[in-house]
């Protein structure tokens, strides 16, 4: 059986690390790509995962793993970007350097990987690219100028590539969780608390009532539709769809 490589940004934590273990018990060799090598163990013992460090705020450090993923593989027959940051402030308060580093993360990094890989994809016959979006992607939030402007920015990026890649048999589709039960969801959970005086759980609440299911997206069920577009048979007539995971809040 011939061994199907994926590559994932950001696959040590959060919804990261749930789509890289998916695609271990589907039997994909995983290319993690992070910072942290000791992030790996956990996955490694699940299955085939490999350590490329990466750092997406520095062009450099994209095109070097990107550079790895080619001489290691010949071409990955999946991408996930799903690395990504998020910047909580007024719009008087978000610095030219937060702003910018902001985009480097969640709209550049992706842009360069999806550059240096999906012409070995086309060559190799096709290939499948997921994008991680946001509901952030589909509407606009107060006090996060920065990190809308990034993520509507990936969803353009996605919808261009699936129309420029989509008579040479690579699928491009954006995937746009609400709030998932990750790091992230626990640091803005903090920060309600902290600037509102509620307790942890009113702001949780707070936070998961913007949801019309009432709780928050778990990790996992973001994992299934990232596996289902690249693994599955139907996934290939799908590209330039971009999936709201989210209980609802876009409807």
């Amino acid at each position: 059986m011939t061994t199907r490589h994926v590559a994932i940004t950001g696959a040590g934590r959060g919804i990261g690390k749930a789509v890289a273990e998916r695609f271990l018990k589907g039997g994909w060799q995983v290319w993690a790509l992070m910072r942290d090598e000791a992030q790996l163990a956990p996955l490694a013992k699940l299955g085939d995962a490999r350590f490329v460090h990466f750092d997406a705020t520095d062009v450099d450090s994209v095109l070097a793993a990107a550079q790895k993923l080619l001489v290691e593989t010949g071409h990955v027959h999946a991408l996930v970007n799903n690395a990504g940051i998020a910047h909580s402030a007024s719009l008087a308060k978000t610095s030219t350097a937060e702003f910018l580093r902001v985009q480097a993360v969640n709209v550049t990094a992706p842009f360069l990987l999806c550059r240096e890989l999906m012409p070995s994809m086309t060559r190799a016959g096709g290939g499948r690219v997921v994008n991680i979006g946001s509901t952030a992607s589909k509407k606009g939030f107060k006090y996060t100028s920065a990190y809308c402007a990034s993520k509507h920015a990936l969803l353009g990026l996605s919808r261009a590539l699936a129309a420029e890649f989509a008579s040479k048999n690579v699928t491009v589709n954006t995937v746009c969780p609400g709030w998932v039960d990750t790091d992230m969801f626990k640091a803005s959970v903090d920060r309600v608390a902290q600037t509102t005086g509620r307790s942890q759980a009113d702001a949780r609440g707070a936070l998961e009532s913007m949801t019309p299911m009432g709780r928050a997206v778990r990790p996992e069920e973001v994992a299934e539709v990232v596996y289902f577009l690249c693994d599955s048979p139907a996934g290939a007539i799908i590209t330039g769809a971009d999936y709201a995971i989210d209980g609802g809040e876009t409807t």
